[in-house]
């Protein structure tokens, strides 16, 4: 277990009347239920800042200190929400935690975090986890990226516009500054990305992100990773669960000095988007239920795009059309290779039969985005008394073309087959959406998503 420990001051410098002072916002909640919490002696309750920032150091001595108090410049003069600084210390082994304590006590709003254990994802879940902020940050500490793109940032997420914002540096309007060969690695990283993930997100690696409260916690269960493919995994992660992502270009200056290991982060990188691939595919992660706990939580609610049509009903119909045409294509071919040899009727029900089952295994996965074996077996059985209806349909229909032209043209039974199956297309698509894969499931509902338990911490004294 990750031991953390937090040093704050809060009320320091308080008998100055400046904007600093009146802008930063003390710490109001512990990292861990109960634990102490070092505050100066006249600082009084404060409610909670609208945005806590939140800088993930490792063996950061050099920078800290310049960064930090350049950042609380920034913040106190030109940013209107009020504000929390945290500085997140990841097991350094430098002068990197004691300078981040002094920081904490000589900055009015800053407060100092240290975990025992390496990972800036561990650093972002502890302190995120435990924040009583409305919106949280995090920013890298070298601050490459210009900080005038934080209000743009955290913006969006304070109306209640978005979800998540990302700045990114592969906007046409961006303005970066970075060598060849980070520039084709971050491309083809985002590349991989879009191909293996579906991500639409434009830069998962800009250190510069934001995020509601409310969505961290429900996200933050489902991230595994520690280390830098936390980033990656929560949007991926944010995506899939329907929030909006909000991107911001940003002017963006390479640190020459960066320190993370290209190589190693690379292959941590693709051994996470294998896991999250494959915990996609197999259902492992509940995207379904997450999709359902986003919705109905949050204070607007889900976004919808079309208003007053049912959420996700517009995606599922463009889903299900597709489908449909590939099914119908794929009928229309096994009809006419069995007509000759098996009649009419017989035809029509096996083709209908083997397109049915396919049909009904796509939809599954691709329309209602359900995924894994648990009850596949129920839904195909489902699957198949639809297709009966189908076929009752769809054989009267032809019955009837038979009664009443004995030896009806190729193409006209085909048109009049067509037409028989759009009809069982749309019966098709009701049942599915409201029996088969209810958009509300009528069975218990899953378990809670339960987080990890909150590091330990001590109380340290200034």
């Amino acid at each position: 277990m990750t031991r953390t420990t937090e040093h704050t001051v809060t009320g320091e410098g308080e008998g100055k009347a400046d904007r600093r002072s009146q802008m930063a916002a003390p710490l109001a909640a512990p990292l861990a239920a109960g634990a102490a919490v070092s505050q100066g002696a006249s600082a009084a309750p404060s409610a909670a800042p609208a945005v806590e920032v939140v800088i993930p150091v490792y063996n950061e001595e050099r920078d800290l200190e310049r960064s930090v108090t350049r950042l609380h410049i920034y913040l106190a003069e030109s940013f209107p929400f009020s504000f929390r600084i945290t500085i997140a210390d990841n097991a350094s082994t430098d002068q990197t935690w004691p300078i981040a304590r002094v920081l904490s006590a000589s900055l009015p709003g800053v407060r100092a975090v240290h975990l025992d254990e390496k990972g800036r994802g561990r650093a972002l879940r502890a302190v995120w986890g435990a924040s009583d902020a409305t919106v949280l940050a995090y920013m890298d500490v070298d601050l490459s990226t210009d900080l005038s793109a934080l209000l743009p940032l955290v913006a969006p997420l304070l109306s209640g516009h978005s979800d998540v914002a990302i700045g990114t540096r592969l906007n046409a309007s961006s303005r970066v500054v970075r060598g060849p060969k980070r520039e084709i690695i971050s491309r083809c990283y985002n590349l991989l990305l879009r191909t293996t993930l579906r991500a639409r997100f434009s830069d998962a690696q800009c250190g510069f992100k934001a995020i509601r409260a409310d969505r961290a916690r429900e996200l933050l269960p489902l991230v595994e990773d520690t280390a830098w493919f936390f980033d990656t995994e929560l949007l991926v992660l944010a995506e899939r669960a329907g929030l909006r992502i909000y991107e911001v270009p940003v002017d963006w200056v390479d640190d020459p000095d960066s320190r993370v290991d290209i190589v190693a982060t690379a292959l941590a990188d693709l051994r996470g988007v294998r896991r999250l691939a494959w915990g996609l595919a197999s259902g492992k992660i509940p995207v379904r239920t997450l999709r359902q706990t986003a919705t109905a939580h949050g204070p607007e609610g889900a976004l919808d795009p079309l208003p007053g049509v049912p959420s996700g009903l517009a995606r599922q119909l463009l889903r299900f059309a597709v489908v449909g045409v590939a099914s119908t294509l794929a009928y229309l071919v096994l009809f006419v290779l069995l007509h000759d040899w098996m009649g009419a009727q017989v035809a029509n029900a096996l083709a209908l039969l083997l397109t049915a089952v396919g049909n009904t295994a796509v939809n599954r996965r691709v329309t209602f985005a359900v995924r894994g074996v648990a009850r596949a077996g129920r839904h195909h059985l489902q699957g198949l008394a639809v297709f009966a209806l189908g076929l009752v349909l769809t054989s009267s229909t032809l019955a009837i073309l038979h009664a009443v032209t004995r030896t009806p043209a190729r193409m006209l039974e085909l048109g009049v087959l067509v037409a028989a199956n759009l009809a069982a297309t749309l019966l098709r698509f009701v049942l599915f959406r409201t029996w088969v894969f209810p958009t509300t499931p009528t069975t218990t509902a899953p378990p809670p998503l339960t987080p990890p338990p909150t590091p330990s911490m001590q109380r340290i004294h200034p």
